[in-house]
């Protein structure tokens, strides 16, 4: 210890303020815990079979699923814990884990079961715990600046996001956020052609090319392994065949398009700026570019939110190596803001930019020449 070490006075911690935070530091290590747990539970089924069958004891349970009692015993221990299935008390049988018996609810069926319900979030248990599967990765890239590709993420990656998404676009693309661009929905309707750049396994053009059979759609996706996906679910469910799905970026993009979406990807891509660049060239003269963006905020304390919280870890594993993973290495991170990002749209060349619809979760905006 030097001389500075032993006169400098210690700042006093506050006690009260210090216990606050260690509960909380507690929390969150429960629920980084409770995720791939979860995604476990997903994966063997026990969330349905304690739906169809409970409530169960977890040698019931694991009789119904064909799993390891002991395993499933400790495993409902934590799903109970983190309020993901339902503990049944009130019996002295029931405070003994062998004999306790747990069930579902409805509410925690929507969101562990329910692929439909838009409030379904193991997508989210899958691609979170795919993404810190890059921690070493990320760690380095703290040091170099270099980015993680999209593509060198674990398969899961792919999957959870698709499965995160989808029940936004089911229950919104074509219910909200189409009609909510003028004129859009009726054009579609009569006929024409669209694109989906970013599209991933194909989620979202399958829902737009079934809605609006007339137009001619094409799926564009960098990713192989992706395109060949949606090729196959196309294939297996015999259609639509006013779809198809390419490997390829924006800039590959040829011919003429009354629109051009890009749903939750543009902050992804190295080259935000040239993508958009692009979609504004192959657009038809009265054409408009769907841009679908996570919610981000323009200043940093209207980040400060559960919301926030999470959407700035995601884009710090996921969205921000991947935008300085090649030329011109924008980075833009999923906060990009709606300044910023109608910014970017006008340095693209297009003469408005604006958000037509704002959602939980969502920035929808209509960017036209």
């Amino acid at each position: 210890m030097t001389a500075a070490d032993a006169t400098t006075p210690r700042v006093k911690v506050d006690d009260e303020r210090l216990e606050q935070l260690v509960n909380g530091v507690i929390a969150d290590a429960g629920g980084a815990l409770a995720l791939p747990l979860a995604l476990i539970g997903d994966r063997l089924g026990l969330f349905g079979a304690l739906a169809d069958h409970g409530p169960a004891t977890a040698t019931e349970l694991a009789q119904v699923s064909g799993t390891a009692t002991r395993y499933v015993q400790e495993w409902l221990l934590a799903m109970a814990s983190a309020g993901y299935v339902e503990h049944l008390g009130g019996e002295p049988e029931s405070e003994n884990p062998t004999t306790a018996r747990y069930q579902m609810t409805p509410e925690q069926a929507e969101i562990f079961i329910n692929l439909d319900s838009p409030h379904y979030l193991v997508g989210m248990f899958q691609n979170m715990t795919a993404a810190t599967r890059m921690i070493d990765r990320l760690t380095e890239a703290f040091r170099t600046g270099e980015g993680i590709g999209w593509h060198e993420h674990h398969n899961d990656l792919f999957e959870g996001t698709e499965r995160f998404f989808r029940p936004a676009y089911t229950g919104q693309l074509i219910q909200a956020w189409i009609p909510a661009v003028p004129g859009l929905a009726e054009r579609l309707h009569d006929g024409g052609h669209a694109a989906d750049i970013g599209c991933g396994l194909g989620t979202s053009t399958r829902i737009m090319a079934d809605a609006f059979p007339k137009t001619r759609w094409l799926g564009l996706d960098y990713h192989q392994p992706s395109i060949e996906r949606a090729r196959q679910r196309v294939a297996a469910a015999g259609g639509p065949d006013n779809l198809e799905f390419v490997v390829g970026a924006a800039g590959d993009l040829t011919g003429r398009f009354d629109l051009v979406a890009f749903f939750d990807c543009l902050h992804d891509m190295p080259d935000p700026l040239g993508a958009l660049r692009a979609a504004r060239v192959a657009l038809a003269d009265d054409g408009v570019v769907m841009l679908v963006e996570p919610m981000s905020w323009d200043s940093v304390s209207e980040v400060f939110n559960p919301l926030g919280r999470v959407l700035t870890g995601a884009s710090l594993l996921v969205c921000l190596p991947s935008g300085l993973s090649a030329p011109p290495a924008a980075g833009l991170g999923n906060q990009t803001g709606p300044a910023r990002t109608s910014q970017l749209a006008r340095d693209a060349g297009f003469g408005s930019a604006e958000v037509v619809v704002s959602g939980p979760t969502n920035l929808v905006y209509a960017l036209r020449r």
